[in-house]
């Protein structure tokens, strides 16, 4: 490996061509809100982006966005910061190794 983390290759539906990128933008802003909202100890907003992506990850082919979204909003529930903190990490690096191939 060349010292950068190993890509992570999803293969998604075609017909989702258009509008994979769009999703995954807006992932990336929740990673702006994200660590505001931790913050300010906002646990209602971290449950309701978390619960958001739990919901809607799955239904564009990115799986592990689902499980990301559900550990955020399991640790906002139970106020656990170091578990959001975790989860946010977590999503900023499969976003950051994230490569979609459309078949």
């Amino acid at each position: 490996m060349s010292g950068g983390l190993e890509k992570i290759v999803v293969r998604i539906d075609a017909d989702l061509a258009e509008i994979a990128p769009g999703y995954l933008e807006n992932r990336r802003k929740d990673l702006e809100q994200l660590p505001l909202a931790l913050a300010s100890g906002d646990f209602n907003l971290l449950r309701t982006l978390g619960h958001r992506m739990k919901g809607s990850g799955a239904g564009y082919g990115f799986d592990a966005i689902s499980e990301i979204g559900r550990a955020i909003e399991e640790a906002a529930k139970r106020e656990d910061r170091p578990g959001v903190e975790h989860g946010i990490a977590e999503l900023v690096a499969y976003l950051e190794r994230l490569e979609v191939v459309y078949a």
